[in-house]
Parts: C-alpha cells; structure tokens; sequence
C-alpha cells in the first residue's frame, strides 16, 4: 500500500468531515451544478461517483432525487461510504480506470481525482462507453491546459461543453454575504477568471 492510499485508509471514517470546512454548503453547491451545468438531469437518473471517499457527495445528490453509485479504489472508503448512505445507494470497490457499471448511467462524476487517470484521453473514452448524460469533473487551471482537456474530450466524443469557476472555498467557511458573493462570482466571466489564477478550480461538463 503506497503512503497516500494508507493516508486514505486511515482518514476514511469522517474524511468528508475532515474534508470541508462547510460541508453541507460546499457539497450543495456541487450537487446543484452536477444537476445542472450542461446537459441538465432529471429526478431519478443516477450519478456514478469515481474516487467517491466515503459517500459525502451521494447525500446532497440523494436530496436532490437523484440516484447514486460510489466507486472507490480504497476498501476502508467504501466501508464508509455504505456505513453513511446504508440502503439508498450503491457503495462499491474499483478503480476509476478501468470500472465499468452493469448498466448506462446518466452522469459520471470525477471530484479531486482526475489525476488518477493512467490515460487521461483513454479515461474519457472509457466513461463516454457507459455514460449517456454527461460526465462532470473539477479541474485545477494551474496544473492542467484547459485547451488540451477539452480536446480530450472532443476526441472521446463528448464535444458539447460546460465550464463555470467553482469558487466556494474548500478549507475556509464563508459567512452567508461572501458565501453569495463568492457564488455570484462564478458567473462574472473574467473576475472569475482572475480568481482561478491563484486558487479554485473549473468544473467541467461534457456531454454529446
């Protein structure tokens, strides 16, 4: 077991606890562009969640009247995760490269986790087979070059795309005035830009 997958074994009972300053806030807003950035969903489809943790995502996404299936590579994170979510979602073992569900599911989702992808345009390939709605991921503009991204993308057939600044802070819980004015931001088009280019990531939806 290599140190970050110790790291995860260790940490995997409350890790969306320990993750989130604002848990509900931060995850809610996730939820809410999952639902509706791109190609919208609607009550009932499912979300199949690669690099889940421990579930923390499927709470807002069960609220929201969606269905969904957490996949993790970690066996601890996926013992949490089904101790969290128990009947109303699917908790299972498998690494994002190569899981396949038994049947389509309506969107995939990828949160700080893109980086585990082996191939990163074989990865998508891969979730363009299974996926009808779109696949949703967050994406650090520092570290990658959004035009290579979205070429990836067009290469694996999903050239319809989405992109809005997630700016609602990870570590740090924001009273509710900054908390809207970090949300109306997002839509500010080059300010949110400017923000993106010391810290916040995109989040990216990509369909057919």
């Amino acid at each position: 077991m290599s140190s970050k997958e110790d790291q995860y074994a260790r940490q995997a009972e409350g890790w969306t606890e320990q993750a989130y300053a604002d848990v509900g806030t931060y995850l809610e807003h996730r939820a809410e562009l999952i639902e509706g950035l791109g190609t919208r969903l609607a009550a009932g489809d499912t979300v199949l969640d690669l690099a889940c943790g421990d579930g923390g995502l499927g709470e807002a996404l069960l609220a929201r009247g969606l269905g969904y299936r957490g996949i993790d590579a970690t066996p601890e994170m996926v013992e949490s995760a089904r101790r969290r979510l128990g009947t109303r979602a699917v908790a299972e073992l498998g690494d994002l490269n190569e899981y396949v569900p038994a049947e389509p599911v309506a969107a995939t989702t990828v949160f700080r986790a893109i980086y585990y992808a082996r191939d990163r345009a074989a990865f998508f390939r891969h979730v363009a087979r299974f996926t009808e709605k779109k696949l949703v991921f967050d994406l650090n503009p520092r570290q990658y070059r959004m035009d290579d991204v979205l070429a990836d993308l067009r290469v694996a057939g999903l050239p319809t795309i989405a992109i809005r600044p997630f700016l609602v802070p990870q570590t740090v819980s924001l009273p509710r005035p900054l908390l809207a004015a970090a949300t109306a931001l997002e839509r500010s088009g080059p300010l949110a830009r400017l923000a993106l280019h010391v810290r916040f990531t995109y989040l990216v939806a990509a369909s057919r």
